[in-house]
């Protein structure tokens, strides 16, 4: 049930793909204690992106989930960003996240919603 979406503009070469969803998949089911198999990562890299007029290094984040503790977004924020700054080198200023925690009716899954 959680999702992380990454968009970028850094080109994320083949060799370090892997590595990149496995480690923002397994981080996602840590921070929110959630189990790994409902994880969902997805990762848009290459895009056309502005930030304070610059194309210096940037990602946009978009991290949702049923439950998402809203008083824990301050954390929930420090540990994405570190970790765009470590997968990435997006440097951590330059990282915007919107969370959003849907209604269990409002998320889809096997044929049914939660």
């Amino acid at each position: 049930m959680p999702l992380l979406h990454i968009t970028t503009n850094q080109r994320v070469q083949d060799d370090h793909r892997e590595t990149v969803l496995k480690k923002a998949s397994a981080q996602v089911a840590e921070m929110l204690s959630k189990p790994e198999s409902y994880v969902m990562v997805v990762l848009d890299d290459g895009t056309d992106m502005l930030f304070a007029g610059s194309d210096e290094p940037v990602a946009y984040l978009e991290l949702k989930s049923l439950g998402l503790p809203e008083d824990d977004t301050s954390r929930l924020s420090l540990t994405l960003c570190n970790l765009m700054n470590e997968l990435l080198g997006v440097p951590v200023e330059r990282v915007y996240i919107e969370f959003a925690g849907p209604a269990r009716h409002l998320w889809g899954w096997n044929q049914g919603t939660f």
